[in-house]
């Protein structure tokens, strides 16, 4: 009897050494790459991704990761690769994180690595003469309007600047009359901020009545803006519209305040209703209108910031388009009965891409997107203002 006590003993012992072991075996790793700028002038937008994707897949693993389509457990896991703004590291990002075992990729910062990187993915799903790389991308920050359209693997939870800032012009002329010309500034050389003056910003201005006066242009890279405000202080505008990222808007901001230009209203670049705006420059950016699709509102947006903080990133329309992207995942993940298994790469990433095409709304952190049939996405916005060294949301038009 002690005998055969001793043997069950010695299996029930092995047996609790076992289940343990097994459980913790059909944890898998659902891999999500992220890619994006973390070197260079816009440096600190892929800074700000890196940090809220890492603080959303932690609040997701926290809570339980995801339910696999097997019924093991997925723990996220998060990459985040440097592209540098470049068009050509992009596209060796892209190739790289595609030729591994990640399940979908989430970026790019810039428009300009955008375009090029959607273009060697597969044009249109399941085409078998098409040798495209057939890889989810899933874009938080790059905005150029129209571009998800250039393959059907591409899509983007980005803003459509065309719609805010046509909302924008028509509430200048609302609530400023007196308000009549506009002069612009566009970062040149920058496919974002040119793409948003001369197709966005210059385009509804006239079509809200507005007379555009011209235009001065620098480069991304520039650091004297002494022609350009001179040009624009000639024109006399009565609104000055500069589409730039924070770190030209700032130069060009303290130039006009050097020469003495005080437009009756100053508008900018959706991408600069950031901290590092604010950070450079909080003095002479006082007083200026964006539309942007976040602000800390309600407290879902706030505890994203505030998550995305710990990782040591700023809340910005950028980065929480990053940490909405992961969530939206999460749920196809889920619902998509994705694997994460070494042989069920390529179905996963079908599978993902399949749920992305078949959204029609997402729940954002400032309310209801809707999907396009473009794969693009039309978000809810506000207009925040810059007072006493903050973004303040200064009206909302929905």
């Amino acid at each position: 009897m002690r005998t055969l006590a001793s043997a069950v003993a010695a299996a029930l012992a092995a047996t609790a050494l076992v289940l343990p072991a097994s459980a913790a075996a059909q944890e898998r790793a659902v891999k999500i790459a992220g890619f994006g700028a973390k070197s260079g002038v816009v440096r600190s937008f892929g800074v700000n991704s890196e940090a809220a994707l890492l603080a959303a897949a932690d609040e997701i693993n926290k809570a339980g990761g995801i339910a696999l389509g097997d019924g093991a457990k997925g723990k996220v896991v998060v990459e985040f690769f440097d592209d540098r703004c470049n068009a050509e590291e992009g596209i060796s990002v892209i190739r790289r994180i595609a030729s591994a075992d990640w399940i979908v990729a989430i970026g790019p910062t810039c428009s300009n690595v955008a375009e090029p990187l959607f273009g060697i993915l597969q044009k249109k799903v399941g085409d078998a003469g098409d040798s495209g790389l057939q890889m989810p991308v899933f874009t938080d920050v790059a905005i150029k309007i129209g571009l998800a359209k250039i393959s059907e693997w591409a899509f983007r939870n980005v803003p459509n600047e065309s719609t805010m800032y046509s909302s924008l012009f028509n509430y200048v002329r609302t609530e400023f009359p007196e308000v009549k010309t506009v002069y612009g500034g566009v970062e040149e050389d920058f496919a974002h901020s040119r793409a948003s003056w001369y197709a966005v910003m210059k385009d509804r201005a006239n079509a809200n009545g507005f007379k555009v006066l011209g235009e001065s242009k620098w480069l991304l890279n520039d650091t004297n803006f002494a022609t350009q405000v001179r040009e624009m202080k000639k024109a006399d505008p009565d609104a000055v519209a500069i589409a730039a990222h924070p770190f030209t808007t700032c130069g060009v901001l303290k130039e006009m305040q050097r020469q003495g230009v005080k437009p009756k209203v100053l508008i900018g670049l959706t991408s600069s209703s950031s901290l590092e705006t604010l950070e450079g420059c909080a003095k002479q950016a006082e007083g200026m209108i964006i539309p942007t699709s976040f602000a800390p509102v309600n407290p879902k947006a706030l505890a994203a910031a505030k998550s995305t903080a710990r990782f040591k990133g700023n809340a910005d329309l950028h980065s929480m388009a990053a940490w909405e992207n992961m969530f939206i995942l999460k749920g196809i993940l889920e619902s998509e009965k994705v694997l994460a298994k070494p042989d069920t790469v390529q179905a996963d990433r079908r599978k993902v891409r399949d749920g992305l095409a078949k959204l029609k709304t997402t729940e954002g952190l400032i309310g209801t997107t809707k999907r396009t049939e473009d794969r693009e996405a039309d978000k809810p916005y506000v207009f925040v203002r810059a007072k006493n060294g903050q973004w303040t949301v200064y009206h909302n038009p929905l």
